[in-house]
């Protein structure tokens, strides 16, 4: 039922969106309507699927370089709570850097090349990451700490048989969240310098005048930005639910 809700709300956000477009007295420069951004889609399609395979290649990688080492640091975090007072204020005051500032820094540091792009995404997703780990590093049953130090359990131990095991539906979960704006994040690595990629088609498309093109590009980032928010939450429903000690 929910999904048909939701179907049937796309359905008329996409017929009162071409109504708008068609009768509304806009010019398609500004806002296509979704038949010519449709058509855009499979024009364009062979030159969007080139670009989404480096886009794609971007965000994949600089989502696991957050997940590592935000992991890290949010372990680190956890087990050293004067590094944790040290440390954590400074990670939420960097969240007050806008990106395109660092963007086009980074691009003068490490070049044009896959470096800078995976920086950008990263530490777009850093955050969410660390956050998320670190919460559920924390929210461990006190009980099961009790009952691995009675039985002489090293530190080691504690956070390598409960701790982390019970930490990984969050880390899923801040990941969920880094996904969703890693997508952002790829488009203004694209910006700030490529030859290649959906925002590099996004930033020729716009002065070219093909605005359907760019508004095709952002469906194939969305769809692709959904696709990995689902199977993210498939695989923390997943390990909550063996977590639960269900069968």
């Amino acid at each position: 039922m929910g999904r048909l809700s939701a179907a049937a709300a796309v359905v008329v956000l996409l017929g009162a969106w071409e109504l708008y477009a068609r009768v509304g007295g806009i010019e398609e420069l500004v806002l296509p309507a979704p038949s010519a951004i449709g058509a855009a889609l499979w024009t364009d399609r062979g030159l969007l699927a080139t670009n989404f395979l480096v886009t794609a290649t971007e965000i994949a990688g600089g989502v696991a370089l957050a997940l590592v080492l935000g992991g890290t640091l949010a372990v680190a975090l956890h087990v050293s709570r004067p590094l944790r007072g040290a440390l954590y204020p400074l990670l939420v005051a960097s969240q007050a850097i806008p990106i395109v500032i660092l963007a086009p820094l980074l691009v003068i540091w490490l070049g044009f090349g896959v470096l800078p792009k995976l920086a950008i995404i990263a530490l777009i997703c850093f955050f969410p990451v660390v956050v998320t780990t670190l919460d559920g590093l924390r929210a461990v049953d006190p009980d099961q700490r009790k009952l691995l130090r009675t039985m002489d359990a090293s530190r080691t131990a504690l956070l390598r048989f409960v701790e982390l095991p019970a930490a990984a539906p969050a880390a899923l979960s801040g990941a969920r969240i880094a996904v969703a704006v890693a997508v952002v994040g790829a488009v203004f690595a694209e910006y700030a310098g490529s030859s290649e990629g959906l925002g590099h088609l996004m930033l020729q498309a716009v002065p070219q005048l093909d605005t359907p093109r760019a508004w095709a590009a952002v469906v194939v980032l969305a769809a692709f930005a959904v696709a990995l928010f689902t199977a993210l939450g498939a695989l923390e429903r997943r390990l909550t639910h063996n977590a639960g000690g269900s069968p």
